[in-house]
């Protein structure tokens, strides 16, 4: 909700139209505007309109946490960030808490505090939606301090007692409260950090060196992982799994429309593009996100890991690259991308598989073996071998074509 005078203290807040909301009901409002609206709230995401999105908007609307299952590169975490803009351009809070306290209602001990002093004189600042997220890489080594919190030495050695609210330093999650955090990678936390979580999650409180406080964050906790670790026999705790109430299933573009729409939406453009004219014939587009797609069912690869849409987007800068390297050297005016340019995406597309074998010098002959397949299978999608009997046949009677290298 957008407040036409910015108010600058709780006193003007208070005589605002400014209504007080939870993180879920402000998402749910947002929601619901932009769908009667037709607006795009998910803007960027592509091949997930009838499959993913659905299902994300029926948690919202029900106001369930929401945990994202997919291999890489199948843009859960874009998803994720975009879910931010479903939270209000600006909200108030008190001014410099660490956790962006409610001025209606502060929960942590300094606001209490600063709010039974001063009255409705409190000053008051303003939190953009930029601001209300963050989002953090699960590894082992993360802490309780870089999750929740822990005690600061520095006001110990200032005379403030242990059992003393003021002496901890917040984490990252209560330093998100009135927003959304993302946990990247769940199941890759130590235990004892997601049981940390589920009492931030369920019981609302926060314990830190044995020391409890009760910490009522209104934070909307959003997570995602690799479906292989996310289950009974993985690396998540039982309670923590049955705390998010929607379990939503990501996938790979399942036509290469999507693959190729994703492709040009992300690839690396420059300012000096524009000198050339770029020129892609959409066959060269098709076989180059028909390599993913033969990747993502060949053997070799190891399919637990995925193949990323990042593989296509990768191979289709290579291969524009390799035909903008042969404009500048002929001084062509137009780049064009040719079947020769196709060896070149070896390097890029190597760098984002995993191949099930380790043998010497076997992953290239993969990548040529995944090349050539997508080459014929686009060609046979255009042609049918019997509309070009004529062409071999004057070939096997000793016609011959001279092309060069570059």
């Amino acid at each position: 909700m957008v407040v036409s005078q910015k108010a600058r203290t709780l006193r003007e807040v208070r005589s605002s139209d400014y209504s007080l909301q939870t993180v879920k009901q402000e998402m749910r409002k947002n929601l619901i505007g932009r769908i009667e609206e037709g607006r795009e709230h998910f803007p960027g995401i592509i091949g997930f309109e009838d499959t993913v999105v659905p299902h994300l908007e029926n948690a919202i609307l029900s106001g369930q946490d929401i945990i994202f299952l997919g291999e890489r590169g199948q843009a859960k975490s874009r998803l994720i960030r975009a879910l931010s803009n479903l939270l209000d351009d600006e909200i108030p809070a008190i001014g410099g808490c660490e956790i962006n306290d409610n001025p209606f209602n502060p929960i942590c001990k300094r606001c209490s505090d600063l709010l039974a002093g001063e009255g409705d004189d409190v000053e008051i600042e303003w939190l953009d939606r930029d601001r209300r997220y963050g989002e953090k890489l699960a590894t082992p080594d993360i802490t309780i301090a870089d999750l929740i919190g822990e005690v600061d030495p520095i006001k110990v050695a200032e005379g403030r007692y242990l059992s003393d609210e003021l002496t901890i330093h917040y984490g990252l999650i209560p330093r998100h409260n009135r927003g959304i955090f993302c946990i990247n990678e769940l199941p890759d936390l130590a235990e004892r950090i997601q049981v940390g979580l589920l009492n931030i999650m369920e019981e609302r409180d926060v314990q830190i060196r044995g020391y409890r406080i009760r910490l009522p964050l209104d934070v909307f906790v959003v997570a995602s992982a690799n479906p292989e670790d996310y289950t009974n026999r993985g690396r998540i705790i039982t309670p923590l799994k049955d705390r998010y109430g929607a379990q939503i299933r990501t996938h790979y573009p399942r036509n290469t429309e999507s693959e190729i729409a994703i492709m040009e939406q992300e690839r690396t453009q420059f300012e000096l593009d524009g000198t050339r004219a770029v020129s892609v014939p959409q066959y060269m587009k098709e076989i180059v996100a028909e390599i993913t797609r033969l990747a993502r069912r060949s053997p070799d690869i190891n399919q637990r890991s995925g193949v990323s849409v990042r593989a296509s987007i990768a191979d289709y800068e290579s291969m524009l690259a390799n035909a903008m390297r042969r404009a500048i050297r002929l001084n062509e005016k137009e780049i064009v991308p040719r079947v020769s340019d196709l060896p070149y995406v070896l390097p890029a597309l190597t760098g984002k598989i995993e191949f099930e074998t380790v043998e010497e010098g076997r992953e290239e002959q993969i990548v040529e073996r995944l090349i050539q397949g997508a080459v014929l299978a686009v060609f046979n999608h255009y042609f049918s071998l019997g509309e070009l009997e004529p062409v071999v046949a004057k070939f096997k009677a000793g016609y011959a074509a001279e092309v060069s290298d570059m």
